[in-house]
C-alpha cells in the first residue's frame, strides 16, 4: 500500500537546497517514515579533500561536482521551452483525457532535439514542462535530445501511467516462461540482447543506427527496430583494438597508467579530445583465477568485465596512443591470452578502446511520478515481499540511462514499475537525488526489481527512499560512485562483475526477515538465477567468485562502508540487530590494505555469500577495518541530518 507522503513544494523561481540548485516546484520532503537525508549540501564547496589512503570521490555526480541546473540555466529562447499549453495545442498531450499521449510527447522531444539541442549547453537547457494530472503512455519514450529538462508540475501532481502495448511487451520468453528471451528475440543480425537492460518508460540513449544496419533497420518490424538503435556506440562497431606498450609484453596499459596503446591499424576517427572513451579489458583465465573463480564447472565468458569511461585528453596518431583524464584502475591485456592465459572457449577475445560516439548529456527528470499498470489478476499486495516475476512479458524499466553522462533525476516518485525503477548501462556522472522508489511487479529470476547501477561511474545517489524492491545494486565494473543519505529496506548489493571503489555512507537500511529469495510465488531465483535458496538477505551482499562466475565474476576491490545504520531481522518476528555497527570504522570490502582480497573463512575463499553473511572478515580475511575517521562523512565536510 502506498504510504502517506509528506511533500514540501518550493515554488520560488530558484531554490538552492543542500547544494542542489533546484528549479520551481521541487519536492524537498520525503515519506513520513523515511530517514533519507534530503537536505544534504553536495556542492563542491562542501566536499572533503580526498582522505589519505582512500579513493578520490570528490568529483562524483553531475559534471564532476557542480550543482544541478536552476532557472538561470534554461534557454531563454521560447521555442526551446514547451509549456503545458503548447503540449496540449500543438502536440495534443492533455492530462486526464484517457487518450494515448506517447506520440505527442515523443514529437515534442524530437522537435527540441532538432531545433535546440545542437546549440544547447549545460547553461542553455531546453525545458519540456508537463501538466498536472495523468498522462498515458503505451511505448518507450526516447529521450535522445541533449540539454533537456523534463519537468512535471510536482512529484505527485504529474503522473505517467505506463501500459506497454503489444509491440513493447516482450513477445518471446524463455522456455520456462520466467523472463524475456534475449537469444530468441533477434531480427536478422540483431540480437535481443542489444536491448539490454530492457525496454522502459523513458530511455536516455542515442537512436543512431550504424550504416551497416540501415537496411535491416528499415525492414525490421515495429517490435524489433529498437534493437538496432544506438548500435553505433557499441564497442564492436566503434572500438579500436590494442597493442602492447613498450617493454611490457602483452599489456596495452597497466593500473595507474593514463596512456593506452592502440593497434597501429586502429582508426581514431571517432576519438575526439574532450570526448568519452571506454577502456575495456578482456576477461582471461588468469583474471578469473585472481577472483578465486577458477577452476569452475560453470562456463567462462569472453567479456569485458573490467571497463570504465574516461575523458580523452590527447590522441597521438603518430605513436598510436590515446591519453585519458584519470589513472586506470585495472590492467589492460591486449587480449584474453596476452597475459599468458589459454583462450576461453577456444577463442581469443580482444580488449578495446571504444569511443562513445553519441552520448546523451544534460538530461534531467524532475518532479513527477510514474507507474506501470498492474498485470491482469495481480495486485500490489501480492507483489510485496514476493521475489519472483509476476509478469515477465511486462518487465519494463522506469528510466534507462545507456551511453549517457551528466544527467540527473530528482523529485521523482516511481510506483510499481515493471522491473527497475531507475537503471543504468554505461553511464557517467549521474546525479540521482531525493527520489522515492516504491515496488516492482517483477523482482525475480533474471535480475528484476533493483535500484540498479550497472557500468556506472563517478555518480552520486543521495537522499533517496526505496521500498519493496529487491536490491540497491552496483554491478558490472561500476566504480567511483557515492551512495549517501539513502533510506532503503533492502540490501546494498555488490552484485558481481568487478565493482570497485564505491562509497556507501550515512545510509539507513533496515532489512526484514521477509526479504529473502525464498519468498516467491512464480519465476523465482536466487542471486545466481537458479531456484531460491534458504538464506535471508542481509544489509550487505558481496558476490563471490565461485558463484558469480556463472554470470559476471566476483565483486572487486575497495567497496567502502562508513557510518551507516544497518540492521537485520535475522528470524521471523525477531528484533532488528545492528550490522557492521561501528560508525567510526572504515570497512573496505575485498581489500587487505594493499591489494584485492577475496573474502575468506580461515584462509579458504567463500564460495557463496549465503549463510556466510555473519562471518568476521576483518583481520586479514577480506574486509580491511584498520582505518577510522572522526568526521560524519568521507565525502562531505558537513552532513545535515
Amino acid at each position: 500500500m502506498k504510504r502517506k507522503r509528506v511533500v514540501a513544494l518550493v515554488t520560488a523561481t530558484l531554490c538552492v537546497a543542500g547544494g542542489l540548485a533546484l528549479s520551481s516546484s521541487v519536492a524537498t520532503g520525503a515519506p513520513k517514515d523515511s530517514a533519507a537525508l534530503t537536505n544534504l549540501d553536495t556542492s563542491a564547496a562542501n566536499r572533503r579533500a580526498p582522505v589519505a589512503g582512500l579513493y578520490d570521490w570528490s568529483k562524483a555526480g553531475f559534471r564532476g561536482g557542480q550543482n544541478l541546473p536552476g532557472s538561470g540555466d534554461v534557454n531563454p529562447d521560447k521555442k526551446c521551452q514547451i509549456t503545458p499549453a503548447q503540449l496540449a495545442s500543438t502536440y495534443k498531450v492533455k492530462p486526464d483525457d484517457k487518450v494515448d499521449d506517447t506520440n505527442g510527447i515523443q514529437a515534442a522531444i524530437d522537435y527540441l532535439h532538432k531545433n535546440c539541442s545542437p546549440t544547447g549547453s549545460y547553461n542553455k537547457l531546453s525545458l519540456l514542462t508537463f501538466p498536472a494530472g495523468q498522462l498515458d503512455v503505451t511505448h518507450e519514450i526516447h529521450v535522445d535530445a541533449n540539454y533537456l529538462i523534463l519537468r512535471g508540475a510536482g512529484t505527485d501532481q504529474t503522473k505517467f501511467v505506463y501500459a506497454p502495448d503489444k509491440n513493447t511487451q516482450y513477445d518471446v520468453l524463455t522456455p520456462d516462461g520466467d523472463q524475456w528471451d534475449q537469444g530468441n528475440m533477434g531480427f536478422d543480425d540483431a540480437s535481443g540482447g542489444w536491448l539490454w537492460p530492457g525496454r522502459g518508460l523513458f530511455r536516455v540513449q542515442s537512436r543512431q543506427v550504424d550504416p551497416s544496419y540501415a537496411s535491416e533497420y528499415k525492414s525490421a518490424p515495429a517490435n524489433r527496430k529498437d534493437e538496432f538503435e544506438g548500435t553505433i556506440n557499441v564497442h564492436w562497431k566503434a572500438g579500436a583494438k590494442l597493442r602492447a606498450k613498450p617493454n611490457d609484453k602483452g599489456y596495452a596499459a597497466r593500473t595507474g597508467d593514463k596512456v593506452v596503446y592502440l593497434d597501429t591499424s586502429a582508426k581514431t576517427t571517432n576519438m575526439k579530445v574532450g570526448g568519452f572513451i571506454n577502456i575495456r579489458a578482456a576477461n582471461s583465465i588468469n583474471f578469473y583465477k585472481s577472483m578465486n573463480a577458477y577452476p569452475t564447472t560453470w562456463p567462462l565468458e569472453n567479456l569485458h568485465m573490467r571497463q570504465q569511461w574516461f575523458t580523452i585528453t590527447a590522441i597521438d596518431t603518430k605513436n598510436h596512443t590515446v591519453s585519458i583524464d584519470k589513472p586506470l584502475e585495472y590492467d589492460v591485456p591486449v587480449d584474453s591470452t596476452s597475459d599468458g592465459s589459454a583462450p576461453i572457449d577456444g577463442t581469443v577475445y580482444a580488449s578495446k578502446a571504444s569511443p562513445i560516439v553519441d552520448p546523451i548529456v544534460g538530461v534531467g527528470f524532475e518532479n513527477f511520478s510514474y507507474t506501470q499498470v498492474a498485470p491482469p489478476g495481480v495486485t500490489q499486495a501480492q507483489a510485496k515481499d514476493n521475489y519472483g516475476n509476476l509478469a515477465p512479458q511486462l518487465a519494463m524499466q522506469g528510466i534507462v540511462f545507456k551511453w549517457a553522462a551528466n544527467d540527473w533525476v530528482t523529485g521523482i516518485h516511481a510506483i510499481m514499475t515493471g522491473s527497475h525503477p531507475i537503471v543504468t548501462e554505461e553511464a557517467k556522472n549521474l546525479q540521482i537525488v531525493n527520489n522515492e522508489l516504491d515496488g516492482s511487479w517483477n523482482k525475480g529470476k533474471g535480475g528484476n526489481g533493483y535500484f540498479r547501477g550497472s557500468r556506472v561511474w563517478d555518480s552520486l545517489y543521495a537522499g533517496n527512499t526505496t521500498r519493496d524492491l529487491r536490491h540497491f545494486t552496483f554491478q558490472w565494473s561500476a566504480s567511483g560512485n557515492v551512495v549517501i543519505g539513502n533510506d532503503i529496506d533492502s540490501d546494498f548489493n555488490i552484485h558481481g562483475g568487478y565493482e570497485r571503489n564505491n562509497l556507501f555512507e550515512n545510509n539507513t537500511n533496515k532489512v526484514s526477515y521477509a526479504h529473502r529469495s525464498g519468498n516467491c510465488t512464480a519465476h523465482c531465483g536466487d542471486e545466481g538465477g537458479s531456484g531460491p535458496d534458504d538464506s535471508t538477505w542481509f544489509p550487505i551482499y558481496w558476490s563471490t567468485g565461485q558463484k558469480a562466475v556463472k554470470w559476471s565474476g566476483s565483486s572487486g576491490p575497495r567497496n567502502v562502508f562508513f557510518n551507516n545504520t544497518m540492521t537485520k531481522q535475522v528470524t521471523d518476528g525477531a528484533a532488528y540487530t545492528p550490522y557492521y555497527p561501528d560508525h567510526s570504522k572504515i570497512y573496505q570490502f575485498g581489500w587487505d590494505g594493499k591489494a584485492f582480497h577475496h573474502l575468506d573463512v580461515g584462509g579458504q575463499p567463500i564460495v557463496d555469500w549465503a549463510h556466510n553473511e555473519q562471518q568476521d572478515y576483518t583481520g586479514g580475511h577480506g574486509v580491511d577495518d584498520t582505518k577510522t575517521d572522526k568526521g560524519p562523512s568521507l565525502f562531505l565536510k558537513t552532513v545535515a541530518k
